[in-house]
């Protein structure tokens, strides 16, 4: 998929677990997990509002657009 989910970097960063921000969000763990892993879909604006504001990032930050079969091993060559 050509959007990569880079919440687990963020949080991290933050130092926060995932059922801080799952309870924080109001999401189940499951489907926060479900985010993490890149299976989602789909990703309410309210819900990235949300994780937005609790781990003080920007969307950006979080979502990442990545051609398909562009490995980040070859970012940058």
């Amino acid at each position: 998929m050509a959007i990569i989910v880079n919440l687990d970097v963020m949080l991290a960063r933050r130092k926060v677990s995932s059922k801080e921000l799952a309870e924080a969000v109001g999401i189940t763990a499951q489907n926060l997990s479900i985010l993490k892993t890149g299976k989602a879909k789909a990703i309410r604006f309210t819900t990235l509002e949300a994780i937005c504001a609790f781990l003080a990032c920007q969307p950006g930050d979080i979502l990442e657009y990545r051609p398909d079969g562009d490995s980040p091993a070859t970012q940058g060559d």
